[in-house]
């Protein structure tokens, strides 16, 4: 924990104490890095994230010792730049030791825990969610010694920890990175959860100095209309994903329509009939996520419960969407998917 406090800042000890004007504009700028680092935080981490994460470390570096009322804005910094990593094995050294950056992740998250006032339940998720993706990452990657020493090495003899514990202890026996447990606690689910995190945080912490002052000048020099054009560029990427797939399908009923002219065989009915299908259940997914068929109740069926097994393996879970428009489902929604999901998690952990 201590080489985490010191990966904070200021490890090197030679930066000569800041006078008051200057301390106030660091001050200032890393409020602002922290949170263009927040608003590029996501489930695609780009460019600009790794700029701002540069600037970041930058001004973290700067400081001789981290002032206290900047203790969990640096602490918060550490932590989304190692979480932006990913399940990666890009290791480094902290106390002595070699670490995945998600382990390093998790001591900056203790970190942060302790500069709390009152520890929530969105905490305590957290915390799980990070040590299930440390096991998990060796899990995937077939390091399955290596998972066993790293449980061992996150998790307490205690009451609280062991039903978590022994799930993942049974998890690494069966060597499968795709059961339920894994899919529905995923690195996704992870990101969702520090995003609602950085919400309060941002919420509590931020004065959003110089943003207000920039807006200031921007509105005094006739930048409005420049602001404006740039975030119509911004497109939903959910959006994208939903035309992306629906170009597919209508490509894929185009060729089939070509290959057929005359009397299409079975098998192209078949295949014409589910291309169909899942365009106007994509459609209906849209269309505040009501399928073609109503929400009259109906039995899953073995064949249904395969599909969405598969469907998970190949975009996730929380993808319902792509998995819908993709799968060979019987009139169901995307919200129908993740509560079947949900119920065969809760068969699979019983």
């Amino acid at each position: 924990m201590a080489a985490a406090a010191a990966a904070a800042g200021g490890s090197c000890g030679c930066s000569a104490l800041l006078a008051p004007p200057e301390a106030v504009a660091a001050d200032w700028m890393l409020e602002f890095a922290c949170s263009c680092l927040c608003q590029h935080f996501g489930d695609r981490i780009g460019a600009e994230f790794w700029r701002w994460s540069d600037v970041a470390q930058a001004l973290i570096n700067g400081f001789f010792k981290i002032p206290t009322h900047q203790k969990k804005r640096v602490f918060l910094c550490q932590l989304l730049i190692r979480i932006a990593k990913g399940k990666s094995f890009e290791l480094q050294f902290e106390n002595g030791k070699k670490i995945s950056p998600l382990e390093s992740a998790l001591s900056f998250w203790t970190l942060l825990e302790k500069e709390e006032t009152k520890l929530e339940k969105l905490h305590e998720d957290i915390r799980h969610l990070i040590q299930i993706q440390i096991v998990a990452g060796h899990i995937e990657n077939g390091y399955f010694k290596e998972a066993t020493d790293v449980l061992q090495r996150l998790f307490t003899d205690s009451e609280s920890d062991k039903p978590l514990r022994v799930k993942l202890a049974t998890v690494i026996k069966n060597k499968d990175p795709y059961v339920p447990l894994l899919q529905s606690f995923s690195y996704g689910l992870l990101i969702s959860k520090i995003k609602s995190y950085i919400e309060l945080f941002r919420k509590e912490n931020e004065t959003n100095f110089l943003i207000q002052e920039a807006t200031k000048y921007a509105e005094s020099k006739g930048l409005e209309a420049t602001a404006l054009q740039n975030q119509s560029v911004n497109v939903s990427e959910n959006n994208k994903s939903n035309l992306d797939t629906k170009q597919r399908l209508v490509k894929e009923q185009q060729y089939i329509t070509n290959q057929s002219p005359g009397r299409p065989y079975s098998g192209q009915k078949h295949t014409g009939s589910r291309v169909l299908q899942s365009l106007n259940n994509l459609q209906n997914v849209e269309n505040h996520g009501v399928s073609a068929g109503g929400r009259r109740r109906q039995r899953w069926t073995y064949n249904e419960d395969l599909e969405l097994k598969s469907g998970v393996r190949t975009f996730g879970v929380g993808n319902w969407a792509k998995i819908l428009a993709h799968g060979d489902f019987n009139n169901r929604t995307s919200v129908m998917l993740k509560d079947r999901w949900r119920t065969l998690c809760r068969t699979d952990l019983a």
